[in-house]
C-alpha cells in the first residue's frame, strides 16, 4: 500500500444542523444557492437555508435535472461569472451536488465548459463550495467526483478534482423523512454497488479497506432487510452516514479499483434513462459472472464475511447469487426492460456508446472489452 490521502470536507451531521451553515460561510460571501425541482420548497429544507441566509448577499438557480445537463448548469455558469459568486451552496442529492462542483469549476475556466467533461481542460481552481444533503446515495457531498450528461448528444461523462471537494456538508436525517420509497431504495443500492467497485477486485491484503468495506456492506444489507422500519430515525442517519462512507475515498486508498459497471451503466441511464442505482443493479451481477475467474478471490471473501456463507467449490457464485437476491428483495430488478427496440439493437447501441468513449478495456485487469461487455449486456438485457 502507497497512497496520500485527505478529505478536508466539514461534516454536520444530525438534525437541526442547516442553520449552522452560518458558521461556516463569512458574512461578507455573496452565495448562490443551486438546487432542483422544487421538492426542497415543500419539504422545509428550502426555508430553513433561506433563514439560515437571511444576513446573506444570495441567490438561487434552479432546475436542475436528476441527471444534471451541461445545458442547464452553463447557465448557472454564466450566472455566477455576471454575478461575481463567491460560494456556491449545493442543496439537494448527488445530481445537484455533482452540478454544483461542475459549475464551479467551469466558473474559473474560460472555454466550454464540457472540455472539463472530456480531459480537455483539467481544473486547478473552482469557486468555494457548501452542500445541503438531501438525499443519501453517492457520498458527492464529500468527495472530489461528479458525473454530467450533455443532453444534445446523450453522452454521460465523469470528472474529478481535488478543487471541487466540498469545504463543508450538511447532513441532517430529517430530510430524508418526505423522500419516497424508491429513492430510498436507489440510495441502498448505489451506496452497496460504490462499496463492491472498490471491494470486488483482487485480494491485497488491506486489512483495513476490506475491513470497513464488509463492515458497509453489512450495515446496507441490514438496512435493506429492515426497509420496512425505514420511518426511524436510526434507520434514516444510518442510511445516511453508511452512503457518505461508502465514497469518501476512504475505502479506496491502497488498493485496485473496478468501476466497470458504472462505466456501462452511465450508457443506460444516457440511453433509456434509467435511474442511475438500477441501471448497476442490471449491470452488475452479470459482469461479477462474466469477470468471476478474476474476481474469486474477493466474491468468496464476501461471501463468508458479507453473507455469513460456508466454504465450498461454488463460494463465488453463490455469493453473486445473493447480491442478486438482495437487489431482488428490494424490488430492483436486474435486466433491462426499459429499451423500447430489440435485444439487439439495445446491445448494440451501448457498445457504440462505449467504443467512442474510448471504454475498451474497462476493471481493474482491463479485461472488459467489447466482446466482454457485449457478453455481459446480452445477459443484463431482456
Amino acid at each position: 500500500m502507497k497512497f496520500s490521502y485527505a478529505n478536508t470536507t466539514q461534516i454536520l451531521f444530525g438534525q437541526g444542523q442547516i442553520g449552522a451553515i452560518t458558521k461556516l460561510i463569512e458574512r461578507t460571501s455573496k452565495v448562490l444557492v443551486l438546487y432542483g425541482g422544487g421538492s426542497i420548497k415543500r419539504n422545509g429544507v428550502y426555508l430553513q437555508v433561506a433563514e439560515a441566509l437571511s444576513d446573506y448577499h444570495w441567490l438561487e438557480f434552479s432546475g436542475i435535472e436528476a441527471n444534471p445537463t451541461v445545458e442547464t448548469l452553463d447557465k448557472a455558469v454564466a450566472l455566477c461569472k455576471t454575478e461575481k459568486v463567491d460560494l456556491i451552496l449545493a442543496v439537494g442529492g448527488g445530481s445537484v451536488i455533482d452540478g454544483a462542483k461542475y459549475v464551479a469549476a467551469a466558473a474559473h475556466y474560460d472555454g466550454e465548459g464540457w472540455d472539463i467533461l472530456i480531459g480537455k481542460h483539467k481544473p486547478q481552481s473552482a469557486i468555494p463550495l457548501g452542500a445541503v444533503l438531501t438525499l443519501p446515495a453517492t457520498g458527492s457531498e464529500s468527495n472530489a467526483n461528479s458525473v454530467i450528461t450533455k443532453a444534445a448528444t446523450h453522452q454521460k461523462m465523469a470528472f474529478a478534482a481535488p478543487c471541487v471537494l466540498p469545504r463543508f456538508a450538511v447532513m441532517d436525517p430529517d430530510v430524508m423523512k418526505t423522500l419516497p420509497e424508491k429513492q430510498l431504495v436507489n440510495g441502498i443500492v448505489d451506496a452497496w454497488v460504490h462499496v463492491c467497485e472498490q471491494y470486488i477486485t483482487k485480494a491485497s491484503g488491506a486489512l483495513v479497506q476490506d475491513g470497513y468495506a464488509e463492515t458497509l456492506l453489512r450495515s446496507l444489507k441490514t438496512l435493506g432487510e429492515t426497509f420496512e422500519d425505514r420511518d426511524n430515525d436510526l434507520w434514516r442517519a444510518n442510511l445516511m452516514w453508511t452512503a457518505n462512507q461508502a465514497l469518501n475515498g476512504l475505502i479506496a486508498v491502497g488498493v485496485e479499483q473496478d468501476w466497470s459497471t458504472h462505466m456501462i451503466g452511465h450508457e443506460l441511464t444516457a440511453i433509456w434513462g434509467v435511474d442511475h442505482a438500477r441501471s448497476l443493479a442490471i449491470v452488475q451481477p452479470w459482469l461479477l459472472r462474466n469477470q468471476i475467474e478474476f474476481k474469486r478471490a474477493k466474491l468468496e471473501q464476501m461471501g463468508r464475511n458479507v453473507f455469513g456463507l460456508t466454504d465450498s467449490e461454488d463460494l463465488a457464485e453463490r455469493t453473486i447469487d445473493k447480491i442478486e437476491a438482495f437487489y431482488h428483495s428490494l424490488n430492483v430488478s436486474t435486466q433491462l426492460t426499459e429499451h423500447q427496440d430489440g435485444k439487439s439493437a439495445a446491445v448494440d447501441a451501448v457498445i457504440e456508446r462505449l467504443e467512442h468513449h474510448g471504454f475498451t478495456a474497462l476493471s481493474e485487469n482491463q479485461s472488459i472489452t467489447p466482446v466482454e461487455a457485449r457478453q455481459i449486456l446480452e445477459k443484463a438485457i431482456a
